[in-house]
């Protein structure tokens, strides 16, 4: 398979939140959506994919010295950007979807330093998909298709060593129609109106607690409370993760916050089953031995994971596996996937509250690749009205019931562009 591209748009839309999402490097009112729309030639036939994104500027670039504003008008033009120079991004040279994704990847990382990798990567990542989705509809398969035959592939070929096509089909799995769905609890909400109605009216049974990472004694106090709560509300059997977004100093405060929350309650202790990057995402500057936390509890490697040649220097740190989003690349998610699985990591999917497209994409992959969260599907929950256009059609993925995503028997080509 080779494809090669013709031409790109991208188009913005501005997303009100419908509660504050409060994260410890600020809260998230508003957001920019980015709705990309890429045409292929993929063997000989053209085909046209979409993709898009949320500028999430306060995860992507949270630099106090800049607004929102300032950093969502610079994302904006970096979008506008690769959309005009996306022929040249990828080389210019007909290739496998995936190697275009992959050139993409590298060439965004090696980019302009005023702005950080993981805001160029997030820009780049619906064009990515869109590339996968063009490829999928121009051939009539499905993106998770693109490996069944065995083809060179030379970035990922040098990631994996050898055989990425064989990693990948190695790392795929015969697509799933049910999805655990998970809540998000901030640390500003209130239990009783912000999440019992996602466990009345929706079945939710999983809860990602967000903490601030600054108090161990407050994170374990919210973690046991938000479980209480889930029991209260008639939830069984509560599952639960953490995600401190990057504020805990060190691996020992995250030793001592796990064993605060097993002294003060061992049931909630018991139902968390991983924890989110709780430190500085560069791992190279700010190296953790992971080795005593992950005794006692998973944790996954976000947004430090911005390079295949970062892979072999998590598993060194110990890091227990990698939490993956679509919003770095579908062509770098699989890939890294593939290294993960291969060296024994555990994998979990998250999410970047992206509406749409992406959502749909963030399905796909959870349906085809084993995550041991299921996956992460946010904008229901902060920005629903950005789901319309794919409602009723696809209720069972945007209005789940009984704590499931429901996803259909039979998708589109690609990546469900087309819907």
């Amino acid at each position: 398979m080779e494809a090669r591209v013709l031409d790109a748009a991208v188009e913005f839309f501005e997303r009100p939140f419908l509660k504050p999402l409060q994260i410890s490097s600020g809260s998230i009112t508003r957001i920019t959506e980015a709705r990309v729309r890429v045409r292929v030639l993929c063997n000989g036939r053209e085909g046209t994919g979409r993709g898009n994104v949320y500028l999430s500027d306060l995860w992507a670039w949270p630099d106090p010295s800049l607004s929102h504003e300032e950093r969502d008008a610079r994302l904006r033009r970096e979008c506008q950007t690769i959309a005009t120079t996306l022929d040249s991004l990828t080389a210019g040279e007909p290739a496998h979807p995936l190697e275009l994704g992959l050139r993409l990847h590298h060439a965004v990382y090696h980019g302009q330093e005023t702005m950080p990798v993981l805001a160029r990567a997030m820009c780049a990542s619906p064009f990515d998909a869109a590339i996968h989705d063009g490829c999928g509809q121009a051939v009539g398969i499905s993106a998770f298709r693109f490996y069944d035959h065995d083809v060179p592939l030379p970035i990922a070929d040098a990631a994996l060593g050898g055989g990425a096509c064989r990693a990948i089909r190695d790392l795929l799995r015969p697509p799933v129609q049910e999805l655990p769905a998970w809540v998000i609890v901030s640390r500003g909400d209130d239990l009783e109106k912000d999440v019992l109605p996602w466990v009345r009216e929706r079945g939710y049974r999983c809860f990602k607690v967000k903490v601030l990472g600054r108090s161990n004694t407050d994170d374990a106090a919210r973690t046991s409370e938000v479980y209480r709560a889930a029991r209260r509300f008639g939830v069984s059997r509560p599952r639960l993760s953490v995600d401190s977004n990057e504020a805990n100093p060190d691996a020992a405060s995250v030793l001592e916050y796990l064993e605060m929350l097993h002294s003060m309650d061992p049931e909630a202790y018991g139902a968390l089953e991983y924890l989110e990057q709780p430190t500085p995402r560069d791992i190279q500057a700010h190296p953790v031995d992971w080795t005593a936390v992950a005794r006692l509890k998973p944790v996954m490697l976000d947004e430090g994971l911005t390079s295949l040649d970062l892979l072999p220097l998590a598993r060194e740190q110990s890091w227990s596996g990698l939490a993956l989003k679509t919003c770095k690349g579908h062509s770098f998610a699989l890939v890294a996937a593939a290294w993960a699985r291969r060296h024994g990591m555990l994998l979990s999917l998250q999410d970047l509250t992206n509406p749409g497209y992406s959502a749909i994409h963030a399905a796909l992959l959870a349906a085809h690749v084993e995550f041991i969260n299921g996956m992460e599907l946010n904008s229901p929950q902060y920005t629903p009205d950005a789901n319309a256009d794919w409602l009723p059609r696809l209720s069972g993925l945007f209005q789940p019931r009984e704590g499931i995503h429901r996803l259909e028997d039979c998708w589109p080509a690609g990546l469900g562009g087309s819907l």
